[in-house]
């Protein structure tokens, strides 16, 4: 996909990347501190290509604009590969944990769509999954949630992938 490029406010030239990003959360969060408590946003952001790559990041700082601005460049250095299939599904089952948030996806039939909830969902649609079932299992955390979820899809391997890391063919995996 090519790069378009647009003007911005002051008329010069702004490149338009391919990568999409949403912001999952922002919090405001306090610090007590000598002085009294000093303010700050925690912003979990989530970004994809929606062509197999997706990260999760976050960002803290003073304002909103620079907490969403760390959150995606953390983003940009947690990338996992998502292997896909034709149908724009996942391979074979598969389930993450982070923390106390667990994450379990199914593969589904083309048409089925995205069924998964919060922070699971954004990583998936990013991701450039289009029809997969999901749940999420124990915390309702959207960062852990959306981590769990990371961690899931980076477990997931093609059967060209397996076949080679075994050193035979695809057709002997399936013979028994």
């Amino acid at each position: 996909m090519a790069k378009r490029e647009r003007k911005d406010k002051r008329g010069g030239r702004e490149e338009k990347s391919e990568w999409q990003e949403r912001v999952v959360q922002i919090r405001r969060v306090t610090k007590v501190v000598k002085g009294g408590k000093k303010l700050s946003f925690r912003a979990i952001v989530v970004i994809g290509n929606e062509k197999g790559q997706a990260g999760v990041g976050v960002g803290k700082a003073a304002d909103v604009i620079g907490a969403v601005k760390k959150g995606v460049a953390d983003a940009k250095k947690h990338l996992v590969e998502v292997p896909l299939t034709k149908e724009s599904s996942i391979p074979h089952p598969s389930s993450g944990v982070s923390v106390g948030a667990k994450v379990m996806m199914r593969p589904a039939a083309p048409g089925t769509g995205v069924i998964a909830g919060g922070a699971v969902r954004t990583v998936l649609e990013l991701a450039g999954v289009k029809n997969i079932l999901a749940k999420q299992l124990g915390s309702s955390n959207p960062l852990n949630n959306a981590r769990a979820t990371a961690s899931a899809l980076s477990g997931l391997r093609t059967l060209q992938q397996v076949a080679q890391e075994r050193g035979v063919s695809v057709e002997r995996l399936y013979s028994k």
